[in-house]
């Protein structure tokens, strides 16, 4: 179903950032603004990570669970508030792999996750602005803005297409995976993917005009 607002949202400015965190910090219920503002670029950030919808969903959830536990310790830096959650997120991400890992093998060090970054869950302290990282920060928050857009955009789909989209490109399934799921054939699951993709190429390019 299509949606009438733009998908290109705009991003807080640094003080309508720091008005709304510091209106959690005094109220838990304001947190709830929070939630709204930052849930898809996170959903985002981790979906690009974990490739699976179902997991990305529970770890988003984890993630303002534990973002509200903490946010009395949040210090106001000028860094973007979204890269403080990206470092919950991350350490979130880490701990599964973490688990994951020593479910498939529980002689194996905790410390040892091929490929994985597991820094501590250092929640409160966030990255000092200026730091080496600053570039990183920056990275990960637009490239969580571009999915998110991105997802955004899959929303206003055709419910076939948009199915098609989540099995091919979150769930990684194979084209005959999804025939045999939808119960379609593989022509018509490839002919719903090229439709798909056409019409989000076509959205897509108003929003990078928009942009420049």
């Amino acid at each position: 179903m299509a949606r009438s607002e733009s998908v290109q949202k705009v991003r807080p400015t640094k003080t309508d950032e720091r008005l709304l965190i510091e209106a959690a910090q005094r109220d838990r219920a304001r947190f709830a603004d929070i939630y709204e503002e930052y849930f898809e670029i996170v959903y985002a950030y981790v979906a690009r990570r974990v490739r699976n919808r179902s997991t990305a969903e529970d770890l988003t959830s984890d993630v303002f669970h534990k973002a509200l536990a903490n946010l009395p310790k949040f210090k106001w830096t000028g860094a973007p508030f979204a890269s403080w959650l990206f470092r919950i997120a991350s350490n979130l991400i880490a701990d599964r792999a973490r688990r994951k890992a020593l479910e498939a093998d529980p002689a194996s060090s905790p410390r040892v996750s091929k490929g994985v970054d597991t820094p501590s869950l250092t929640v409160g302290l966030p990255p000092r602005s200026g730091s080496s990282s600053s570039k990183t920060q920056q990275s990960d928050l637009e490239e969580a803005e571009r999915l998110a857009v991105l997802f955004r955009l899959v929303e206003t789909l055709a419910d076939d297409q948009r199915r098609v989209v989540a099995l091919r490109f979150a769930e990684e399934k194979s084209i005959k995976q999804i025939a045999a799921e939808l119960g379609r054939s593989e022509g018509a699951v490839k002919q719903l993917q090229f439709r798909a993709l056409r019409n989000l190429r076509k959205a897509i390019s108003p929003q990078e005009k928009h942009k420049s």
